[in-house]
């Protein structure tokens, strides 16, 4: 959760209508009529994981499997199943699974369970502890400061001012306004935070609605479907795509050198393409009665030097992020910059650091791990050895995995979805090798998972800014799942079509 000034009422309204979001979705994960159910959870949790830990090896039909890879499988069944039932936070699982790799994987573990004679070569713990450094948490990283940075110095307010004054009063365009501007915000900060800055302006405009009216939903959908379709423009906009940048580019595994711009030159004209149909679908779904809206934002942005210079170096960091083949720095060094220089002129401090959202980077650490687990160990080479993956149909590889990523990312965090399935299925993909030529290669599947988890939305658990409409108690669910049912199939069949286009033309 961002930083956000006291002396401005807009931002603190946002602040509340975060702090809904996420009361509602804990109050559904951890009602307290619901303990014996998360008991029984984590019984099966242990069950399966102590299970899987002690079964003999040959029952796994995996040639030439050790100790320390069994145990990684049983990590790996762990992570799954915690991630799938929501027994704890998704970040707390992750930390989880770093300390049992470290504990029982690593060359820095308990010595009477970790003998390399015994249970076979062992992960580093150096490479396990780096998880948390990987080039891509920068990117991470760099994308929080720079929402800090725009929140602080209220630029955000300013160019949501500018961007949506085009659109007029007429109900329908300016409909159209807060789903291009929510799109593109969300492109370049949280979706949380984009969410919640929204959802405030439109707090003046729902009282002018007549109740009755079906426009007031229009306008509260259009800032989750906008916001998780956004995200899909940009490699920062959310983390699925920042865990696909990683596989895709590994030098030590794809070493595709996808940049920060040719991701933006084949996403963004699909994302305006999605949001321009999610607006004719809301328009058409819940008609305006009233024809026109008088739109009204509070709050000014400051006038002062760290304005400027945060202005500049969004300039700055968009520019390098755009030019990366040019000038030969990758995107997630460049997310380094605005780091640098915010740190340095002040314009962020040691409070600010202290409201990036550290618990999604745990969560995404988690699951480097768990990729760094299972590749290091041989487990990934010994599975794919055992598993003839290249007899497999192109086509069904990536229908199914786009399939199962769409269903998991309505029902957990699409965070955990991408981390849970990208080791598995680059690893899979590289190995097999010129079977995926007619579908693109790897990076089709890869991409395609982001798309598929960007396009999950149907229900207030599925997203954070599903969870912040449905507090505003203008939405039913039913209403949520039509919408986000219709826009996600949309969502993926056009993505996935565009994929399918690049790769067979060898665009990427």
């Amino acid at each position: 959760m961002f930083h956000f000034p006291e002396s401005s009422k807009f931002i603190h309204r946002g602040a509340n209508i975060i702090e809904e979001g996420r009361t509602l979705r804990h109050s559904r994960k951890y009602d307290p009529d619901k303990l014996i159910s998360r008991l029984v959870k984590m019984l099966i949790v242990i069950f399966v994981t102590v299970f899987l830990w002690n079964i003999p090896s040959s029952w796994y039909g995996i040639d030439g499997l050790t100790v320390v890879q069994q145990r990684i499988i049983a990590i790996f069944a762990f992570a799954t199943l915690m991630w799938i039932m929501e027994i704890v936070s998704s970040w707390a699982t992750s930390v989880a699974v770093i300390g049992l790799m470290l504990i029982f994987t690593s060359d820095s573990g308990l010595k009477w369970v970790c003998q390399p004679d015994e249970v076979g070569a062992l992960l580093s713990h150096k490479s396990i502890m780096a998880s948390f450094a990987d080039p891509i948490i920068m990117l991470f990283i760099g994308g929080f400061v720079l929402a800090i940075a725009a929140t602080k110095t209220g630029l955000d307010v300013q160019l949501a001012k500018v961007l949506l004054k085009p659109f007029g009063t007429r109900s329908n365009n300016v409909l159209l306004g807060f789903l291009l501007i929510t799109g593109l915000f969300s492109m370049f900060v949280s979706n949380t935070a984009t969410a919640a800055m929204m959802l405030t302006f439109l707090t003046p405009v729902f009282k002018q609605l007549p109740p009755e009216g079906k426009g007031r939903i229009a306008l509260a959908l259009s800032i989750p479907v906008a916001a998780n379709l956004g995200g899909m423009g940009t490699p920062i906009g959310t983390p699925p795509n920042s865990i696909a940048m990683k596989y895709l580019n590994d030098p030590s595994g794809l070493n595709l050198g996808l940049g920060f711009g040719q991701w933006m030159m084949f996403m963004l004209p699909l994302v305006i393409v999605l949001l321009f149909i999610s607006w004719w679908l809301l328009k058409t779904m819940f008609p305006f009665s009233q024809k026109t809206i008088q739109l009204e934002i509070e709050g000014e942005m400051k006038k002062n030097a760290h304005t400027y210079i945060v202005i500049a170096t969004f300039f700055l960091t968009i520019a390098l992020w755009l030019l990366d083949s040019v000038t030969g720095i990758n995107s997630n060094t460049v997310a380094l910059v605005p780091f640098v220089i915010f740190a340095l002129t002040g314009v962020i401090n040691k409070r600010d650091l202290e409201q990036i959202n550290w618990s999604v980077i745990w969560m995404v650490a988690g699951g480097f791990a768990l990729g760094y687990g299972l590749n290091a160990s041989g487990l990934a080479e010994n599975a794919v050895k055992s598993i003839p993956f290249d007899e497999f149909s192109p086509i069904l590889i990536l229908v199914l995995s786009g399939l199962l990523c769409y269903a998991l990312s309505n029902f957990i965090s699409n965070s955990a979805t991408a981390a849970l399935l990208m080791p598995i299925l680059a690893f899979v993909c590289g190995a097999m090798g010129d079977t995926l030529a007619p579908i693109g290669g790897t990076s089709t599947v890869l991409i395609g998972l982001a798309i598929a988890a960007s396009s999950a939305m149907v229900l207030p658990i599925s997203t954070p800014p599903n969870a912040l409409a449905y507090a505003t108690n203008l939405v039913q669910q039913k209403d949520m799942v039509k919408t986000g049912l219709i826009m996600g199939i949309i969502s993926m069949l056009m993505g996935y079509g565009l994929l399918y286009l690049i790769g067979t033309l060898k665009l990427l």
